[in-house]
Parts: C-alpha cells; sequence; structure tokens
C-alpha cells in the first residue's frame, strides 16, 4: 500500500504544510486494384484522401486511463501510475556509489532496505535545481526485463496530487522525430487544462547502471 512519511501533495487552494498522510484516494493498494482513370479509381482515391484527412485531424485515445499521482520537474508537470508507486519521502541523506551516471544519485537506507535512488531532473536532461522543502522522493516499484521488481526513489521537485484521469483524456505521444525515444511515455494527458506527461516508469529506468545500482 502506498505510505506517506511527512509528503502532501497540494490542495487545488495552494500548498498545504507538510502532514503525516496524503488524501485518502492514496490510500490501498497501490492493475482488385482498378485501373487508373476509371470511375472506380478516382472514387477510390478520394474516399482515401477524405479518410486520411479524417484520420490526420483525429484525436488518438490511448488506453491507460486510471489513478496517476502527478509531481513537478521544473515548469512541467509528469505522471506516474499510483499502482506503481509505494511512498512518498522526505529528501534524505543519499548515499554516491562510484562509477555511477550523475543522475543516479546513489542509495539511501528505507528502514533497512538500500534502494537506488535517481534524480529525473538530471535523467531527463535538465539543469540541476537546488533542493527545497517541496523537493522530494517519490518510492516506486520497477520491473526488470527478466520479471523481477525491485524498488527505487525518484528525486522529484514537488508532489501535486492524485487524479483519476480518464481515457478520453489521454491522447498519444506526439511524433518528435526518429532521433528522439519517447517509448518511456504513456501518453499527454489533459489535466484542468493542461498538459502532464505519463510516465513509464519500467521503460525510463532500464539503464544497465541503475540495474547496478539496484
Amino acid at each position: 500500500s502506498l505510505g506517506v512519511a511527512g509528503r502532501v501533495p497540494h490542495s487545488n487552494h495552494g500548498r498545504t504544510s507538510h502532514q503525516n498522510t496524503l488524501p485518502g484516494e492514496l490510500h490501498g493498494d497501490f492493475p482488385v486494384i482498378p485501373k487508373p482513370g476509371s470511375g472506380v479509381a478516382t472514387d477510390l482515391l478520394l474516399s482515401q484522401d477524405r479518410m486520411s484527412t479524417a484520420l490526420s485531424g483525429a484525436t488518438t485515445k490511448v488506453n491507460v486511463a486510471g489513478k496517476y499521482l502527478t509531481f513537478v520537474l521544473g515548469s512541467e508537470s509528469y505522471g506516474l501510475q499510483v499502482l506503481k508507486i509505494r511512498e512518498i519521502i522526505r529528501l534524505t541523506d543519499i548515499t554516491s556509489v562510484p562509477q555511477m551516471p550523475a543522475y543516479v544519485r546513489g542509495v539511501i537506507n528505507l528502514r533497512g532496505k538500500i534502494i537506488p535512488v535517481v534524480d529525473l531532473r538530471l535523467k531527463f536532461g535538465l539543469a540541476q535545481a537546488e533542493t527545497t522543502e517541496r523537493t522530494c522522493i517519490v518510492v516506486v516499484q520497477v520491473a526488470w526485463g527478466s520479471g523481477v521488481k525491485s524498488l527505487m526513489g525518484l528525486v522529484v521537485d514537488d508532489v501535486e496530487e492524485v487524479t483519476n484521469i480518464g481515457s478520453g483524456d489521454i491522447e498519444e505521444t506526439p511524433d518528435f522525430g526518429t532521433a528522439l525515444d519517447t517509448t518511456y511515455i504513456l501518453g499527454m494527458a489533459k489535466v484542468k487544462g493542461k498538459v502532464k506527461t505519463l510516465l513509464d516508469i519500467d521503460k525510463i529506468v532500464t539503464d544497465e547502471a541503475i540495474r547496478e545500482a539496484a
């Protein structure tokens, strides 16, 4: 179940003070080609053009609806599936591990269990930011390719809220070109007039370096 240690998403009325629990919804388990020039060919081409136009203007929905914890990195908002989250804790002392990439901050002792910590800002190529009282670690459960599951901490600037996002509010990831890998993005969600990027955490942390730290 999703536990909380001193972190609270803020409400719609501004930031809230740190408490020991999140809202109630956070509790629980966190599931025959015609001949060219023929009338038939012309009709077929017109039909194809109309279909292509309709498809290009249509909004493609993605079936990843459900509850998400939204959080902030810089000025952008992201979402993680609640079922992947185990708890949210204050930023604590992180022990560095030699020869790890910069985005692997190190490891922490979580009630006797050593887990790796990844700075999502650095992982996404964003500039490193100063730590504030809102900076926290989101502890998630990730599944490696072998099927083995383990815990991992994600450093984020702030957490916002748990929200239920319907399929009608989620669109496919735009095509940014072949040079960019967007397989870690589940979709783009429209929440309260803003766009939030929904993340597949299992694909974000598949790096060999992170696997070694785990």
